[in-house]
């Protein structure tokens, strides 16, 4: 067993950071490590966007759910109104703080601190660059998701029923799936009609693509509210207390610096918000006794 439901950390707003929590790892081979742990924050909604809808013509200017990942400042949109992936895509979106300017990039809303740089290439520790790889992305739900009932996860549908557990204070406000990869509970979220709007966020431009591309095969998914958002977990681009519910699936040992993940969650949370979080976590003769019931 594994994910949210027994091995869960409640934190309320103001309080990121796990306490004593175990060492988080990467792994850059194929095959996932043992062990598998979950972890929950009460704190607090943001925005999200979905697919596509038909839009309006007419064009408005407003302030954004969306903040500038530089200053936090919300964002000013000026396109369609609507939040799907059409309109988006014909959205323009500044930060009057910093005057920065950002655009979609074909399918996905590019909200970095180096979104609209032409010359500039940042590189990841290996666990992040990895899913980046147009190779992996293509192979993460075709096998190598499927591994991971081996260290301990007991599948996507009951990982996503356990989440769903947890979110239920959260429903009819807005998700974010925090480095969502090919999307797949992303596309669960948003399917469901539990949420206002699902934004499903990723780092990897390939993993963003793939999503795209099971997206666009299946129209209820299409005619829900998601958004697809290019975004780094350590300055996620919403406005302090504007998000719902955040999940982050197997994800938590790919992030360059947890803690710092963790802390910039807990700021976009509401009070009373949501964060549901799975890892994976090695148990051994040395692993405090404290720390073992998180196997599950």
């Amino acid at each position: 067993m594994a994910v949210a439901a027994q091995a869960s950390l409640r934190f309320y707003q103001n309080s990121a950071f796990f306490p004593r929590h175990p060492r988080l790892f990467r792994d850059s081979q194929l095959r996932p490590p043992s062990g598998v742990s979950s972890a929950r924050i009460r704190a607090s909604s943001a925005v999200a966007l979905e697919p596509e809808l038909t839009t309006e013509a007419r064009d408005t200017t407003n302030v954004d759910l969306f903040a500038c990942p530089i200053c936090y400042e919300p964002l000013i949109r000026k396109g369609p109104s609507g939040f799907n992936l059409p309109a988006i895509y014909r959205s323009a979106f500044k930060c009057r703080k910093c005057n920065k300017s950002y655009s979609s990039k074909n399918i996905y809303l590019d909200l970095t601190v180096t979104s609209g740089t032409k010359e500039y290439n940042e590189f990841k520790p290996a666990g992040t660059e990895l899913f980046r790889s147009p190779l992996v992305s293509f192979v993460y739900e075709r096998g190598w998701r499927q591994n991971f009932n081996r260290s301990g996860f007991p599948g996507p549908d009951e990982e996503f029923n356990m989440a769903q557990e947890y979110f239920k204070p959260a429903e009819g406000g807005v998700l974010v799936d925090v480095s969502c990869g090919s999307g797949l509970f992303s596309r669960k979220f948003a399917k469901s009609g539990a949420y206002s709007r699902v934004i499903a966020l990723d780092f990897s431009e390939n993993m963003l693509r793939q999503c795209y591309d099971f997206i666009k095969n299946d129209d209820a998914i299409l005619s829900s509210n998601l958004a697809l958002v290019r975004a780094d977990v350590s300055r996620l681009p919403f406005p302090s207390g504007s998000v719902d519910a955040v999940h982050a699936g197997a994800a938590l040992h790919c992030w360059p610096s947890p803690s710092n993940a963790i802390a910039e969650i807990n700021r976009i949370l509401r009070s009373g918000g949501v964060f549901v979080g799975s890892t994976f976590l090695r148990i051994s003769s040395s692993t405090p006794i404290l720390l073992r019931p998180f196997r599950q």
